[in-house]
């Protein structure tokens, strides 16, 4: 009888032991395949949260289908005690192995909100942007100017303390240095104020911000990020260059930056100044007659009288030779490296074509030709109300 008695148990301890395997490999399973999300959400992920609250969220949207599985799966990959304050998204189909790298791994929130600063040619704008999961995609909320007088939109208030709202500050090529100092003065979201830098020596680009961080901070960024490129740049120039040091490169690069918006044509502009710089011509442009006028503060807002395209300043370049003495703007990357490496032409003019970009000429009636075109062009849009 105890034979049998033992006999029986042995067969259910085997029986067990198979029936526990089977689990452990169907929830190894469970843990690894495509969950069940039918569509991307975005997951919050309090400070202080732990993985039960995350586990019981994401069973409550439909992310996983056992929480207990999930934590298990935490606790097995030692991962239990890494999990990060944000919000994060987690895309349709994710496993449950999946959303744990999602919420442990760290780093800036990739779902939630967005405010992105804008530091423009003619205005300081700020965006207070929301990720559709669906779509991934940041759809705009709000809009408004930092510095004006106006109470700022409820939208921005209520989302400047929440965990997973990301700030950022883009700054748009041909910007000035006054133009970048009084925007990061007016951003309630940095501790500081700044002085006015030198002209061109600020990068423009994309810079996070984290709220107190010191406004001083940002432009030694972009202090330092413009002094890679140009070094960059110089240690690749064409060889023959009228220019002979970084720092007229960089003015070259500014005037380049304020003539054309259009990458791709910003070697042909840039020519067409080398050329004349080399042949002794006047660079007769604009901008530099402008920034004269303003000193980088603003926009002129009205065209150019005759008596200031006549006066003698130092930025003047329709009387004086050769290079203006200070950029007129903060240049991009493609203007520096277009300044440093300009296209192999033999154009000295060039005059706005009607779609947004130049037409050049290497003769002088050539050029007459093209400003009549654009002369005519200018009239039909007049009449036409454009």
């Amino acid at each position: 009888m105890w034979r049998n008695i033992a006999s029986n148990a042995l067969t259910f301890l085997i029986i067990g032991l198979f029936l526990a395997a089977g689990v452990v490999v169907w929830g190894a399973r469970q843990f690894r395949d495509p969950g069940p999300l039918a569509a991307a959400i975005c997951l919050q992920v309090p400070s202080g949260g732990t993985m039960r609250g995350v586990s019981s969220d994401l069973a409550g949207q439909g992310a996983i289908t056992s929480g207990t599985i999930f934590r298990i799966g935490a606790d097995y990959a030692d991962l239990s005690g890494q999990l990060k304050a944000g919000s994060f998204l987690v895309p349709e189909g994710a496993s449950m192995e999946e959303i744990l790298g999602i919420v442990t791994r760290g780093g800036q929130s990739t779902c939630g909100t967005e405010v992105v600063f804008r530091v423009g040619v003619n205005a300081l704008q700020a965006e207070v942007r929301e990720l559709d999961p669906a779509t991934e995609r940041f759809e705009e909320v709000a809009e408004f100017d930092p510095a004006s007088d106006e109470a700022l939109p409820e939208e921005y208030l209520s989302v400047r303390e929440a965990i997973d709202t990301r700030y950022r500050l883009v700054v748009a090529e041909g910007t000035t240095s006054w133009q970048i100092a009084t925007a990061l003065n007016a951003l309630d979201v940095l501790e500081g104020e700044v002085a006015v830098p030198d002209e061109g020596i600020l990068a423009p680009g994309s810079y996070p911000v984290e709220p107190g961080m010191q406004a001083g901070g940002l432009i030694a960024q972009m202090e330092d990020a413009q002094q890679a490129i140009l070094q960059e740049a110089w240690a690749n120039r064409a060889s023959d260059l009228p220019i002979q040091t970084p720092e007229e490169a960089l003015v070259l690069a500014s005037i380049i930056e304020k003539e054309t918006g259009i990458a791709e044509e910003r070697p042909e502009v840039a020519s067409v100044f080398v050329n004349r710089l080399n042949s002794g011509m006047r660079l007769q442009t604009d901008p530099t007659v402008i920034y004269g006028i303003t000193e980088g503060e603003g926009v002129l807002g009205r065209g150019l009288r005759q008596s200031e395209l006549r006066a003698a300043t130092p930025y003047n370049t329709y009387v004086i030779l050769g290079l203006p003495p200070t950029p007129i703007a903060n240049p991009g990357r493609a203007s520096i490296e277009a300044a440093t490496n300009p296209a192999q032409t033999d154009y000295v003019f060039f005059v706005a074509d009607g779609t947004g970009g130049h037409a050049f000429a290497e003769t002088l009636q050539e050029h007459n030709e093209n400003v009549a075109r654009w002369r005519a062009i200018e009239a039909e849009q007049q009449s036409s109300g454009e």
